[in-house]
C-alpha cells in the first residue's frame, strides 16, 4: 500500500464506513433466536471472554524511523497467494443469517482475495460453496462416520477444487450453549445431526489413516495446547489451526492468543499455524502475526456483514479490515508480514475495558443487545 492507495482508503465511501456499523445493522435484520446463536458461547461464556481478554492484554511496541511508505500485507498459505492473512472461519447455518449462506460468503472472499473455510453444517453442500467461490477454500469436517466415510468426503472436497481440508477435533461432545437451551432453540443442523459417537472417538489413528491416504493438506481445527500442536506435527498434520470454537466448546478454557506461543513454539516451522477467538480488528492481526501465526480466522464478524448486506458487506468489511491492518502494520514501524515478530507486542498490559463479544468496538451502544 503505497500513500495514493492510502489516501484513498482514508476516504471511506458506501454505507459502512467503520467496522462497528456491520453490528447493529445484522441485529437488525436478525430474530432473537438467531442473534443468541450468533454471539452466544457455552454455559457461563467465560471462554469466549477470554478471547478478547487474551487480546486486549497484548500492547503494541511500535518502532519508528522506518520507511513505510510502502506496506505489503499479502501472504501465502497451502500454495495460495492471499490479500491478507485472513479467513473466513467456518460457520454452521450460515444460511441463517443470509439466504445464500455459503455461497454468498464464499463469493465475497473469493472477490477478494481471502480464502474460506466451508463448514459441513451449513447451506449449500460442499460442491455448491465451492462452484460459488472460485478462489482459494477449504472444507471443514465434523466426523460423523468411519474412515470410509470421511474419504468419500475428502475425494468430494478434491474434486471440487477445495485446496485444503480440515478436520474440527474439538467437538467430542455436544457444548451447552445456555442462550439457545434458555430461549428452547434448536439450531437446525443439531435437529437432524447423527453420527456424533464417530466425532467422540476420533483419535490419531484417524489422523494417521487421513495422512496415509490423501495427499490434500490436512488442518486440525481446535487445537488449544503446545502438547497436541507436537503430536500434529509428528503425525505430518500440515495445519495447526488455535481454536476454542470461538467459546462455543469447552467453558473456562484459554483465550486463543494465550495458547499461541506455545503452539508456535512446538510447532517449530513444521505446519502452518492459524488462530481464531474473536479477532475483529487490523491490530488484532498484527498481535497474532507477531506471535507466529501464519494466518487469523475470523467467525462473527464475517456473519454481521453477511447479514448485514449479503456478499457486499462482506466485501467491505474485508476492505475496512484490510485498511486497518495496513495502517496498523505502518505506525508499528513494519512493512510487511514476515518482518513482524515478538518483539512487537507486550504482554500483560492493563485491561482497559471489561471483554465481551463486541469490546472491540467501545463506539456501540453499551445495552445488553450489543453487549453479547
Amino acid at each position: 500500500m503505497d500513500q495514493a492507495e492510502a489516501k484513498h482508503l482514508f476516504e471511506p465511501t458506501g454505507d459502512f464506513q467503520c467496522l462497528h456499523e456491520f453490528i447493529p445493522a445484522a441485529r437488525g435484520k436478525l430474530s432473537d433466536h438467531i442473534w443468541g446463536y450468533l454471539v452466544g458461547a457455552t454455559e457461563t461464556e467465560t471462554t469466549l471472554r477470554r478471547n478478547r481478554l487474551a487480546l486486549d492484554s497484548l500492547a503494541l511496541r511500535p518502532r519508528v524511523c522506518v520507511d513505510v511508505s510502502k506496506i505489503d500485507v499479502t501472504t501465502t498459505l497451502f500454495g495460495q497467494k492471499l490479500r491478507m492473512p485472513v479467513m473466513l472461519a467456518p460457520v454452521g447455518s450460515l444460511e441463517s443469517f443470509h439466504p445464500g449462506g455459503a455461497a454468498t460468503a464464499g463469493r465475497a472472499a473469493s472477490a477478494f482475495g481471502v480464502p474460506i473455510m466451508v463448514s459441513s453444517v451449513t447451506h449449500p453442500g460442499l460442491e455448491e460453496a465451492a462452484a460459488a467461490a472460485p478462489g482459494p477454500k477449504i472444507f471443514q469436517l465434523y466426523v460423523r462416520g468411519d474412515n470410509a466415510w470421511m474419504d468419500d468426503i475428502v475425494k468430494r472436497a478434491v474434486d471440487a477444487g477445495y485446496d485444503a481440508f480440515a478436520i474440527t477435533v474439538d467437538t467430542a461432545a455436544y457444548s451447552r450453549r445456555e442462550r439457545d437451551i434458555a430461549g428452547r432453540f434448536v439450531k437446525p443442523w443439531r435437529a437432524v445431526a447423527t453420527g456424533q459417537s464417530y466425532q467422540a472417538g476420533f483419535t490419531w489413528d484417524n489422523v494417521k489413516h487421513f495422512k496415509d491416504k490423501h495427499a490434500i493438506p490436512l488442518i486440525l481445527k481446535g487445537i488449544a495446547t503446545g502438547e497436541d500442536a507436537a503430536l500434529c506435527c509428528e503425525h505430518g498434520v500440515d495445519g495447526v489451526y488455535v481454536s476454542n470454537h470461538g467459546g462455543r466448546q469447552l467453558d473456562h478454557g484459554r483465550g486463543s492468543m494465550d495458547v499461541l506461543p506455545e503452539v508456535t513454539a512446538a510447532v517449530r516451522g513444521r505446519a502452518k499455524v492459524i488462530v481464531d477467538g474473536s479477532i475483529c480488528r487490523g491490530t488484532d492481526i498484527v498481535k497474532a502475526i507477531a506471535l507466529g501465526a501464519d494466518a487469523v480466522a475470523m467467525g462473527r464478524m464475517y456473519c454481521y456483514a453477511l447479514a448485514a448486506d449479503g456478499d457486499s458487506g462482506v466485501h467491505k468489511m474485508l476492505e475496512l479490515l484490510e485498511h486497518e491492518l495496513g495502517v496498523a502494520m505502518a505506525l508499528a514501524g513494519a512493512r510487511s508480514l514476515n518482518e513482524l515478530h515478538p518483539g512487537y507486542v507486550f504482554r500483560d498490559a492493563p485491561q482497559v475495558a471489561q471483554p465481551h463479544a463486541h469490546s472491540a468496538f467501545p463506539l456501540l451502544q453499551t445495552t445488553p443487545e450489543y453487549h453479547g
